[in-house]
């Protein structure tokens, strides 16, 4: 758990902003390798989801995961060196950025298979019965994943078993580069929790606080044996799919449009109206970030000759 409230939120959302941003400067720079998908305009679903979260909870994120890591409190540092392949990262450099993974602080990984982090999720409930621990879990994934068949296998057990875990479908409308009202005749992804028992709602995904007393609620029921729960937050990403998608199947009128709805414009705005120097929150959070981001890149390689270690035999 970290201090609430929405000076602190924006706090939380810049820096998980400020770290994604910064990466798009290290990919151009040739410092951080391969395929990255970044949250910028999602911020407010982690932000408002961990904080509703014991210490002993299980969290599963998708490849889109930075922002989710940030949140349940993986320190920056050590997650820059793991994205930048350097020893000092979470997982030694082995992971980068869609497999990393930090379960020292309930970080249970990314997935880079679309839906795949949510059997795994499951699974964590069913041990979390079973183990003692009064553990939940928590599956987080997007729109297009509904369609994957492992994720409603999964939910359907959850719901037969009455088990603690938490479903949250971060919709920001494109499954990849393709709309979702493309892909299903019914967009109200709602309907597929309900119709297999599990209680849903779909809320608004950029209001961080929305977010946080909505999971709450749902992981409060959840430690009281009722059950899973479907959580949809309705939101949108200010960036292509991947770092180099140019995003030719959007419109600018759309990206004006979410750039106005996006959580961190929304929470400036409503805080300087209280007299909070937005400007203050910013600096601080991309002062915190470039520290980070430097001290990573001071940081040794991982070393090619460890490759074989951590590997069953």
């Amino acid at each position: 758990m970290t201090r609430e409230g929405p000076e602190a939120d924006l706090l939380a959302m810049w820096r998980i902003r400020a770290f994604e941003e910064k990466l798009q400067e290290l990919h151009k720079a040739g410092d951080l390798l391969g395929s990255v998908h970044l949250c910028i305009g999602q911020e407010a679903g982690p932000v408002g989801a961990c904080t509703a979260l014991s210490e002993q909870d299980a969290l599963f994120a998708t490849y889109r995961g930075h922002g989710w890591a940030i949140a349940r409190g993986v320190p920056l540092r050590p997650l820059f060196a793991e994205l930048l392949g350097r020893a000092t990262g979470v997982n030694g450099g082995r992971g980068g950025s869609a497999y990393f993974s930090a379960a020292d602080h309930g970080f249970y990984g990314e997935n880079s298979i679309v839906g795949g982090g949510v059997p795994h999720a499951v699974g964590a409930a069913l041990a979390g019965r079973h183990d003692g621990s009064g553990r939940i879990a928590m599956a987080v994934f997007g729109d297009g994943a509904m369609n994957q068949g492992a994720v409603p296998e999964a939910m359907n057990f959850a719901a037969a078993f009455g088990l603690p875990v938490l479903f949250l479908c971060e919709n920001n409308r494109y499954s990849e580069l393709t709309p979702i009202r493309d892909m299903v005749r019914n967009e109200a992804l709602t309907d597929r929790a309900t119709a297999l028992g599990i209680s849903a709602t779909r809320i608004d995904g950029n209001d961080p606080e929305l977010v946080r007393s909505t999971v709450a609620r749902y992981a409060d029921a959840a430690r009281d044996g009722h059950g899973p729960a479907f959580v949809e937050l309705t939101t949108q990403r200010l960036v292509g799919h991947y770092i180099g998608d140019v995003q030719q199947y959007r419109t600018r009128a759309e990206l004006e449009e979410d750039g106005r709805a996006e959580p961190i414009a929304r929470a400036r705005a409503a805080l300087a109206e209280s007299g909070v120097d937005t400007d203050a929150v910013e600096r601080a959070a991309r002062e915190e970030v470039g520290a980070a981001a430097a001290a990573a890149l001071a940081d040794p390689p991982a070393d090619p000759t460890t490759a074989k270690e951590h590997l069953y035999a």
